[in-house]
């Protein structure tokens, strides 16, 4: 499966929300206001958030009361460059460009959000790219989550560092970054435990993971990356604040977009907090994270085509 597939896949669900309120335009057909109430509540169901969804109806409805008229595939035009405004600067990219090495990239969210899987594909990704990578293996707390991710390390032969269940994870932390400094390797990935992020004492942790780093390196975490589930919808944008207050983020993975993901909450979480987004779960798979492609995104759930041929 290509790429483009991979994203029209994982982003099935809104794309055929949107579908359906475009489906009885066929190209060339006007529509009306009463149209345009079903794509407001369309763009909503996806949850794109009020603001967004207002602005894109206003940029329609203002190109509506101008030519008098609009045809379909006009409106769907008219979303996409808005939405492409609105995204403008979210594709992260990830690289090598820090005279420290090596760099670290730190996972962080809530339970079952992916971050385990997501940190050894990761790996693999950056791996196949000619990087050495490292694995240090921080969440200490779930009873299966080291021997999860020593899986994923044979499985895909990356190097993990672990230490015990229920070790202090900033310790475990500390030597991952020792032993990666020892051996030169390009990057430190550090999978953390999963924490809810109304919990004060979880926060604190991480908080303290940081410090502990700093001591041997001040700029650690070079790259603090939220993972956030993407079939939660509007509620990834409430878990990227308080992460973001209590952590710093700056940096974004959304993973599970399997086909259940609507997809607006990714322009909810950049417009709000502008955190570039690096790369989407797409599948199961190692080479299933892909990187964060604004065009691709816009193609799988607003295609051009989305209008009927059919007259």
């Amino acid at each position: 499966m290509g790429i483009f597939e991979k994203f029209k896949s994982g982003f099935r669900k809104g794309s055929t929300v949107l579908q359906s309120a475009f489906s009885h335009f066929s190209v060339g057909g006007k529509i009306s206001q009463e149209d345009l109430l079903e794509i407001e509540e369309a763009f909503y169901l996806c949850d794109f958030g009020p603001d967004t969804t207002e602005e894109v109806l206003q940029a329609i409805n203002t190109a509506f009361r101008a030519e008098k008229e609009l045809k379909g595939e006009e409106v769907v035009k008219i979303a996409r460059v808005v939405l492409s405004r609105i995204l403008e600067g979210s594709e992260g990219v990830l690289n090598h460009e820090s005279t420290a090495s090596p760099q670290i990239v730190c996972l962080v969210g809530v339970n079952g959000s992916g971050k385990t899987t997501t940190c050894a594909k990761l790996g693999h990704r950056l791996k196949e790219s000619g990087s050495s990578v490292l694995i240090g293996a921080c969440d200490t707390f779930r009873a299966a989550a080291t021997e999860q991710l020593k899986d994923w390390g044979t499985r895909l032969n990356l190097e993990v560092i672990s230490g015990h269940h229920g070790s202090d994870a900033a310790a475990v932390a500390f030597d991952a970054y020792s032993s990666a400094l020892a051996k030169e390797c390009t990057y430190l990935l550090l999978d953390t435990a999963g924490r809810l992020h109304v919990k004060e004492n979880l926060m604190d942790e991480l908080a303290k993971l940081k410090r502990v780093l700093q001591k041997r390196e001040p700029e650690a975490p070079h790259q603090s990356w939220l993972v956030v589930d993407g079939s939660t919808g509007t509620n990834g944008l409430a878990q990227a604040k308080v992460f973001h207050q209590k952590f710093g983020l700056n940096g974004l993975v959304v993973t599970k977009l399997d086909g259940t993901s609507k997809g607006g909450a990714l322009v909810s979480i950049y417009r709000e907090l502008g955190i570039p987004i690096y790369y989407l779960g797409l599948g199961e798979q190692p080479n299933d994270l892909q990187a964060f492609s604004v065009e691709a995104y816009l193609d799988s759930l607003l295609p051009t085509s989305m209008v009927s041929t059919s007259a």
